[in-house]
């Protein structure tokens, strides 16, 4: 009887040790914007959007000025912050509304192998057909209809990753529901390369409209959370999957189309007030949230994990260089092609390569396929229907060709002197040797990262199934 006892007692005692372990893991919660830019939040300066919940996910943690998504385009963008690898290395995942393929793992499901509950609301890996990629869920979780609900199935002591997928600040908006709610023009900034007028201004604060709707429902899950007395051990990350629907941003690798706001806040692992300047790309957020839990990131995974700099484990400083890249984005060109661009971020410059400079930039100016509608890779919108009918009018011709028009084979910024990314000094004597170094840097990087377009430069991505417009709302298991 006696040695039952004994060993009930240490089945106990063993099962409690397990419990403990269990809840020294962090649980995530990941809150995902859609379309969302740097730098419209308070802690960045912009004095006219309201985002208490970003800027106190920030004060309590650590703000990152230097953030930036693999691509500047939804579903591409996802699959990197999902798998952890450049989208050129995804196949299909690497356009917009395709699909990504079963045999590149994501971290939710490799967290659920390690013991974690996982699951997602709303927008997730997306858009696309996720079952034509051989899941049968999308791959940001199983779907629940908000994070209560998800919190009641589950057990106590199991640590959980969340996905709060929103769809703000999305286009379409309202028009006036920014001025509505007391927002003002006055301060809005306005960028050079579109008119600054009373239609570009109102279609920023619609913008914010739904900027401040997204951190408004953060914040209702960080309330919900503290309630249940689980907010203290959860690791907590606030960021966008691209820039803003805007004419020469959204679909683009200037920094209104790539560079994203990101904040993260973890009470137990990462001290509060910290600012890092280090650069962060998305797909790094894979390998951070295994790390986080106790796990090694894949091998084959392209993204760094940055839990050393949550935790003050890892001196600042050595991450300089962000790469970004496109493919195909809607399905707007003769053809169904796409725009593939490469691209390297440094402190000091951008420099891209249009590997088509053929084409348009933004989309054909006939209406092809999906949407239908001219430039479509250029969400439709007030700011760019301006610009296109007053093309031709004295002083708009600059933002049409800025925003529209075919580019050249290179271009090269100096972000010192041009922050807005509007005058290419490729080809100047002056910036010859920069330019050579950038080309030399992206050149290693497109074979070291076994880019397809190392080996052959070609357009298979243009020939990949895009369930996008009529002929993908037919598809099962398409998700916007």
């Amino acid at each position: 009887m006696l040695n039952k006892l004994l060993s009930s007692s240490l089945m106990l005692l063993a099962g409690a040790l397990a419990a403990a372990a269990a809840d020294t893991r962090p649980n995530i919660l990941y809150c995902l914007a859609d379309d969302w830019s740097w730098p419209h939040a308070g802690v960045y300066g912009d004095h006219v959007i309201r985002t208490p919940t970003f800027d106190r996910v920030a004060r309590e943690g650590m703000r990152f000025n230097y953030c930036f998504s693999a691509a500047p385009s939804c579903t591409p963008s996802r699959a990197a912050m999902l798998t952890g690898q450049y989208p050129h290395r995804l196949e299909e995942g690497s356009c917009l509304w395709g699909f990504l393929p079963k045999k590149f793992p994501v971290y939710p499901d490799l967290l659920e192998k390690a013991g974690y509950a996982v699951g997602s609301t709303r927008k997730g890996w997306g858009p696309g057909d996720f079952r034509a990629g051989g899941y049968t869920r999308n791959p940001a979780g199983p779907s629940f209809k908000d994070l209560a609900a998800f919190l009641k199935t589950v057990p106590d002591g199991k640590p959980f990753c969340f996905w709060f997928g929103s769809t703000d600040p999305h286009r379409p908006y309202q028009p006036g529901s920014g001025a509505s709610i007391g927002l003002k023009t006055d301060h809005v900034g306005v960028p050079p390369f579109w008119p600054d007028n009373d239609v570009s201004r109102n279609d920023v604060l619609d913008y914010y409209w739904k900027v401040e709707r997204y951190d408004r429902e953060v914040g209702e899950l960080l309330d919900l959370l503290d309630g249940a007395g689980k907010l203290t051990n959860t690791l907590v990350i606030m960021t966008g999957d691209n820039g803003w629907p805007f004419p020469r941003c959204k679909a683009n690798l200037y920094d209104g189309g790539t560079r994203q706001p990101l904040a993260v806040r973890w009470p137990v692992q990462c001290k509060a007030g910290q600012v890092c300047d280090d650069f962060i790309n998305l797909m790094d957020l894979a390998p951070t949230c295994l790390e986080a839990a106790g796990l090694k990131p894949l091998p084959e995974m392209t993204g760094r994990s940055f839990l050393g700099l949550i935790t003050g484990a890892e001196k600042p400083g050595s991450r300089n260089t962000a790469f970004l890249e496109r493919e195909r984005h809607a399905n707007v060109r003769a053809g169904d092609a796409g725009y593939p661009v490469r691209a390297i971020r440094t402190r000091e410059f951008l420099y891209l390569r249009n590997l088509r400079p053929d084409r348009w930039p933004a989309g054909d100016p006939q209406a092809h396929k999906d949407p239908q509608r001219a430039f479509g890779d250029c969400d439709d919108g007030p700011t760019k229907n301006y610009i296109l009918d007053h093309r031709d009018e004295p002083g708009m011709q600059q933002f049409f060709q800025l925003c529209f028009a075919k580019r050249p084979a290179e271009e090269l910024y100096d972000l010192s002197k041009d922050p807005h990314e509007i005058n290419n000094v490729a080809g100047q004597l002056s910036y010859a040797a920069a330019q050579k170094r950038l080309r030399a840097q992206l050149d290693d990087w497109i074979k070291d990262t076994a880019d397809p377009r190392a080996v052959k430069d070609d357009d298979h991505w243009d020939s990949y199934p895009y369930f996008g417009g009529a002929a993908g709302a037919k598809k099962a298991g398409a998700v916007k």
